[in-house]
């Protein structure tokens, strides 16, 4: 009997790093009057510029979004639209599990393997996705991993959480409610 797969979602880096920028400023410290729009860093950065400054170029678009799912997930790390942002953006450990899900929500789930042709990404592969794009460093990633585990030991599994993610039953919606678990715990 053939088995009906869901489409593979079009997401390419840009995007992806657009709905995180979205995410993390939505999280950032306010101005300190109600009516100021702007952070204190974005007036700051406005004022050095100087009046008659050009406004800031658009940035450059990641490789199209077909092209971008088949590129190792090593070209991640040379993308326009991270160079944009930097390398080495601080995150908190719970930003970083819900940055994961929202990599695994926009991407796809997979089994098996970090990613699959199409360019969905299991756990492990989503973690990987935010590191290669310079959100959070190892440690974030690790401490994150060790939340997932924990969530994972007190349900009584003591396999690994990317072993625990390739399993053939696992769905799309059993690796949202760990982390959105793990999330929880973190707070």
């Amino acid at each position: 009997m053939p088995t009906l797969t869901a489409p593979a979602p079009t997401v390419d880096a840009a995007a992806l790093i657009a709905d995180i920028e979205a995410y993390l400023a939505d999280q950032a410290p306010r101005t300190a009057h109600p009516l100021v729009t702007k952070t204190t860093a974005e007036l700051v950065a406005e004022a050095l510029r100087g009046p008659d400054a050009e406004p800031e170029a658009a940035p450059a678009l990641a490789a199209p979004s077909r092209l971008w799912r088949i590129l190792p997930d090593w070209a991640l790390a040379i993308t326009p639209a991270r160079r944009l942002h930097g390398a080495g953006r601080d995150i908190t450990v719970t930003q970083h599990l819900e940055l994961t899900a929202l990599v695994i929500q926009q991407y796809g789930h997979h089994r098996g393997a970090l990613r699959s042709r199409g360019g969905a990404r299991c756990i492990l592969g989503a973690q990987a996705v935010l590191y290669r794009l310079g959100y959070g460093d190892e440690n974030t990633a690790k401490a994150a991993g060790q939340q997932l585990q924990n969530i994972l030991r007190r349900r009584g599994i003591d396999e690994p959480y990317h072993r625990w993610n390739d399993h053939s039953e696992r769905t799309l919606d059993d690796v949202l409610h760990l982390i959105r678990n793990a999330i929880k715990e973190t707070q």
